[in-house]
């Protein structure tokens, strides 16, 4: 992991992310890069008037400024950091700064108690992650500690899991980090006996891995709901960090209707990296 973009808006929920790169950042000998984009509008930037020139100056001089005292942090501290200003303020084109700079991860703070519909849908999380291409880190608290020991990830073993699967494996493995593969197991029409699970599984994994040599990082929970059996199985585990796979453009509340419920993300006490599927 050599760089970490953390999007910066001034609030707290980005202090949050910015402090958990700090502690990825020291673990894994990165580079944080800092990103703030300025509101300022198109009209106002290009605006020929000597007057409105002068304004949108004022303003950028204003900005620039607040974002050099905002990264005035003990905790960056012999940590690299480059601040990168950019005079846009649509944040899906942030997937555009970490392609530009090859970033390895996004790390965004959020708050979130309250439904998912109101933490993320119109939020610059919620757009960074539909645009994304590399995985976002979604943190809610100011963090202690960002271990990423024990992986759990939540996964219905479909097709169009495999690619957030290779990549999170790819990932975590990097990182050192122990995988646990979850598959809840629900009552009712979607019941499945332990045969049916097996045989999905196997099938999964011979496409990704090529072999079937993980199973037995594989775990069958039942539970009565998905959300349910995945934070109960995480907290069994003592795990570090819940990693789900999204739909990118269609939006986190696409992805978790039927399936990774919105209580994911508002009840977990874990950080949430997601990978687009």
């Amino acid at each position: 992991m050599k760089k970490i973009i953390v999007p910066v808006d001034f609030s707290k929920h980005s202090e949050f992310a910015l402090e958990a790169a700090s502690i990825l950042a020291k673990k894994y000998d990165s580079e944080v890069l800092a990103l703030h984009m300025l509101e300022l509008s198109n009209a106002l930037i290009s605006d020929t008037d000597g007057n409105r020139q002068a304004e949108a100056v004022f303003f950028l001089k204003l900005a620039e400024q607040k974002f050099t005292d905002f990264l005035d942090k003990p905790y960056l501290k012999d940590i690299k950091v480059t601040p990168i200003v950019k005079h846009f303020k649509v944040f899906g084109e942030v997937n555009d700064v970490a392609k530009e700079h090859n970033a390895d991860l996004i790390v965004m703070g959020s708050h979130g108690s309250s439904g998912i519909k109101e933490v993320f849908i119109g939020s610059n999380t919620e757009k960074v992650v539909r645009h994304s291409d590399i995985p976002v880190l979604v943190v809610k608290y100011t963090p202690t500690l960002i271990e990423f020991e024990n992986v759990v990830f939540a996964c219905d073993f479909s097709k169009e899991s495999i690619k957030p699967y290779i990549n999170a494996s790819a990932l975590f493995s990097k990182l050192g980090a122990k995988l646990h593969l979850v598959y809840v197991n629900l009552p009712g029409a979607s019941f499945k006996s332990s045969t049916e699970m097996e045989t999905r599984v196997s099938d999964f994994l011979k496409i990704a891995d090529g072999h079937t040599d993980n199973m037995e990082n594989v775990h069958y929970v039942s539970d009565y709901s998905i959300e349910d059996g995945i934070l109960n199985f995480a907290s069994i585990k003592g795990a570090d960090l819940v990693a789900v796979a999204t739909h990118g453009r269609k939006g986190l509340a696409h992805f978790f209707e039927g399936s990774i419920s919105e209580d994911i993300a508002n009840h977990s006490n874990l950080p949430v990296m997601t990978f687009k599927i």
